[in-house]
Formats: C-alpha cells, sequence, structure tokens
C-alpha cells in the first residue's frame, strides 16, 4: 500500500524573494550603468495607469537622461540593499530562510550590455552577498534577468526585439555562471517571461514607439523568442559549466476561471490559460505548441526563427519550473460585469466569491493549489513558488509595532493550499514569498505598498532613515520555516 503524502518534504526550501532593481539602490555606484528600471518613474495614484512601466517611450528616456525632467525614480535608490547586504541577510538568517531568492543586476556587470570586459566591482558585489549567504548556509537562487535590461541596449538595439540581445545575454551568463560556480546551483533565466506580452519596455527593454509600422503583440511574441532562444542557451552553459546546477524558467501565473459555465466562457477562459502557459510550454517541451499556430495566423503575428532554434529549444529545456502567484482571473463573454484590477491585467471581472486586497487584487488561496495541480499535471517536472505575498498600507504604532494580521492570514491560506497539493501529489521544491523586505513596488513604484516581514522606514519619495523592523509576520514566518509549515 502506498503511505500518502502528509507535509512538505525535508528539505523543502523556504525563503523569500526580491529583485535587484528593487532592493539595491545604488544606480550609479562602482560602474554601474543604468538599466530600464531606472528610468520608471514613482506617479501619484491620482495621475496613475494600470502599470507605468508601459508609458515609457524613447522621447522620455531622452528628456530624463538630459535632466529635464524633475520626476522621483524610486527603483534607483531601492532600500540600499547594495550598503546593507550583510544586515539584511542577518535578518534573513534569523528568520531561518533556507534559499533567498535575488536577481543580478545585467548593468553591474555589463554597464552597457554589449561591453568587452565585465565590471569587476559588479563582479565582486554578487560574490560578496553569495558568500554572506553562504555563512549562515542560505542557498542564492538568482534570476539572470529581472526587469533590468542595461539601458544601453535599449537605446541602441532596442532591447530583445534585436536577435544580436542573445548573444550579449549569453555572454553575460556564461561570466557569471562562471564566477559564482562554487556558490549558485539555483538559476531562472527570465523573470515572469510573458509580461513582456503586456509590457513589452518592461519584459523586454522595448521602446514599442520606436516601431510605429508593428503591432505591439508583434513586436512582443518575435521578442520572446529571441528570450527562447536564450534561455535555452544560458541553460545549455550552465550545465556545462556548474556541477549539479538546476535551471528554472519563471512564469507570471494567471490563472483564469470562467465566470459561468456558459461553454464559451469555458473556452474563452481555456484560451487565456492557454496563452500563459504558452511560454512554460515552450520552456518545459521544448517546442511551440500547435494552439499557437491558429492565434498567430489569427492575430497576423509572424515569428521569425533562424535555422536551428528550434532545436536549441528541443535540446535545452528547463529544470524546473517556477512562478509567481498573488491572484486569480475571472473573464466571462456575457455582457457587461463589474471589473476589477489586477497585476498587469485589464478588464479583468470581479469574483464574487473572493475578497480583494488594497491594490484590487482577487485573493484566492485555493487557486494556487488549482495551478500547482495544473502545472504538476502538465508537465510532470519539480515546481517552485518563487513569489507571493500581499501588497498592503502597514502602520507604525507609538511603541513602533507593526501588526500587519491580514498578511499572515493571507500567507497562511496560501501556504495550506500548498500543502494541499503536496498531499495531491504535486514535486514542490520551496517556498518564497515576495518581498521578505519592504521594496519598491515593480508595477506601482511605490514604498507605500508593503510586502515585507520586514519594515523599512522610507515613502515614497525616497523620504526617511531606512531603519529596519520587524513586524509581527515576521516571528510567524520564522515559526512556520522553524516547524517546515506544520504550524500556521
Amino acid at each position: 500500500m502506498t503511505k500518502a503524502i502528509e507535509g512538505f518534504k525535508p528539505d523543502f526550501l523556504w525563503g523569500g524573494a526580491t529583485a535587484a532593481n528593487q532592493v539595491e539602490g545604488a544606480f550609479d555606484e562602482d560602474g554601474k550603468g543604468l538599466s530600464t528600471a531606472d528610468m520608471v518613474p514613482f506617479i501619484p495614484k491620482s495621475k496613475r495607469g494600470m502599470n507605468m512601466a508601459m508609458d515609457v517611450t524613447a522621447d522620455y528616456i531622452e528628456d530624463v537622461l538630459a535632466g529635464k525632467t524633475e520626476d522621483v525614480f524610486p527603483k534607483r535608490f531601492g532600500v540600499n540593499f547594495y550598503h546593507t547586504y550583510k544586515e539584511d541577510i542577518a535578518l534573513f538568517a534569523e528568520l531561518g530562510f533556507k534559499v533567498f531568492r535575488l536577481s543580478i543586476n545585467w548593468s553591474r556587470i555589463f554597464p552597457n550590455g554589449d561591453d568587452a570586459q565585465p565590471n569587476e566591482a559588479g563582479l565582486e558585489f554578487y560574490e560578496n552577498v553569495f558568500k554572506e549567504l553562504k555563512k549562515y548556509n542560505i542557498e542564492p537562487l538568482v534570476t539572470l534577468s529581472h526587469y533590468e535590461t542595461p539601458l544601453a541596449l535599449t537605446r541602441k538595439y532596442n532591447g530583445w526585439y534585436s536577435r544580436e540581445v542573445i548573444d550579449f545575454y549569453t555572454n553575460y551568463a556564461k561570466t557569471v555562471f562562471t564566477r559564482y560556480k562554487d556558490y549558485v546551483k539555483y538559476w531562472l533565466t527570465f523573470n515572469e517571461i510573458n509580461v513582456i506580452t503586456h509590457s513589452p519596455y518592461t519584459g523586454g527593454g522595448i521602446l514599442i514607439d520606436k516601431l510605429p509600422e508593428k503591432t505591439s503583440d508583434q513586436i512582443a511574441y518575435q521578442a520572446a523568442h529571441h528570450q527562447f532562444v536564450a534561455s535555452a542557451l544560458a541553460t545549455k552553459l550552465a550545465h556545462e559549466i556548474i556541477p549539479d546546477v538546476q535551471v528554472g524558467c519563471m512564469l507570471a501565473r494567471m490563472q483564469t476561471y470562467p465566470v459561468t459555465n456558459h461553454p464559451d466562457d469555458i473556452l474563452k477562459a481555456q484560451e487565456h490559460n492557454d496563452l500563459n502557459l504558452f511560454f512554460t510550454d515552450v520552456h518545459a517541451k521544448g517546442e511551440y505548441p500547435a494552439y499557437m499556430d491558429r492565434y498567430f495566423a489569427e492575430n497576423n503575428i509572424v515569428v521569425n526563427k533562424e535555422e536551428g532554434d528550434d532545436e536549441i529549444l528541443k535540446n535545452h529545456p528547463v529544470d524546473f519550473i517556477s512562478f509567481s502567484y498573488y491572484m486569480s482571473i475571472s473573464v466571462t463573454t456575457q455582457g457587461n460585469q463589474e471589473k476589477t484590477e489586477g497585476n498587469l491585467v485589464e478588464g479583468a471581472v470581479k469574483n464574487q466569491y473572493l475578497e480583494s486586497s488594497d491594490w484590487g487584487w482577487q485573493i484566492d488561496p485555493k487557486g494556487l493549489r488549482v495551478t500547482l495541480r495544473d502545472f504538476h499535471n502538465r508537465y510532470n517536472k519539480p515546481l517552485f513558488v518563487v513569489e507571493n505575498g500581499l501588497g498592503a498600507y502597514d502602520k507604525v504604532e507609538e511603541d513602533g509595532s507593526i501588526h500587519d494580521p491580514y498578511r499572515i492570514d493571507y500567507l497562511r491560506k496560501h501556504i495550506e493550499q500548498m500543502k494541499e497539493a503536496v498531499k495531491d501529489g504535486v514535486d514542490l521544491m520551496g517556498y518564497t514569498a515576495w518581498g521578505p523586505i519592504d521594496l519598491v513596488s515593480f508595477s506601482t513604484s511605490e514604498m507605500s505598498k508593503r510586502y515585507g516581514f520586514i519594515y523599512v522606514d522610507q515613502d515614497d519619495e525616497g523620504n526617511g532613515t531606512l531603519k529596519r523592523s520587524k513586524k509581527d509576520s515576521f516571528n510567524w514566518y520564522k515559526n512556520v520555516i522553524a516547524t517546515n509549515g506544520e504550524e500556521l
């Protein structure tokens, strides 16, 4: 008789996740070049669209570089991790982290992206971070590209729309694989690779206003192909250079439900899910799925491939699949219904059975179990939840305490559903909560949208002492890790 699985495996990787452009700061120190994230301004809520990164244009970038704007660029100062990484990693160790997900800012290693030689100061910084993590037996999980395309590649080549960027990326990957082969065995090639179809600038460093003769979809899917090839080549390099390496892809999972059981709604939800899972299909199965042929034809999208591309994709699939999960999405064909906001998703229909966060994201813990089961059944590969968390307003009390039961409740319910998925037979490697320390929001460039177990004294304009303080959720998550998820 087969014994039922009851909980997380003993070597489950508990931790937290960040991105260089949201925590490091020091945007112009020690030889670092500008990245696309350094051009994304903070816009007050009253003037904000859903995703300000979509509004960055070629003219705007030139105005910023010429000093013609007084905008604030929060991702330039982050939360000063570049100078406080030892203090912050000590807090992560106190939490009991087994793993810490971070990204390398490409322009800190190659300031222009296409430089002949890497910047040694940048290489030394990350080596020091990895040594500090090793001191506490924390495994690094490193993202090669997390919305941090070197700005020079955007201005010179229009980012990932140009095939030439593949070679620059693989040279960067080879450089860091070789330098850090003794420190890092878990790598991700691109963060939320599907975001390129929602914001070509964010996901690919592409200025669509420089290609007025082409549709946004044509631009995005051509660039995505270049990233697929680059990802496969990086996977190949990692396996050649690093012993026991594991390379994963990373998807912004947008689990989509039909609002009704009308067959048209069911089909629409299936189509949404397929467009989302197209990216993991290519990474995990090593080929373009047949359903995209019709989508490309009906939307006048032509993906230009070079000879050998299909073989590269087929021969170098990823070892595991990682993803972000914050909420689910609902769609319908049945007339006008109340809309809701979401992470990069416009026009999503409100799900009457779910509550919403302060930013209108619908909270759906069971959707995480659905997502894990679907991934497991579709790919039969190890899975890793590398982003999950609640952005919320936090209040510092007069005594300095920060009570965040809403965050504990959100995370508890999602971890409970992960445990159920493991009982279902899902091979789950680990869980890194998004933003273990407060950081600059990707989508809105706010500090007031807080995720962390650790509070950082800084406002949306960058004012504050940067003092770190523990929230109530700090001790809660510490106990979750200490009990391997048994006490929630």
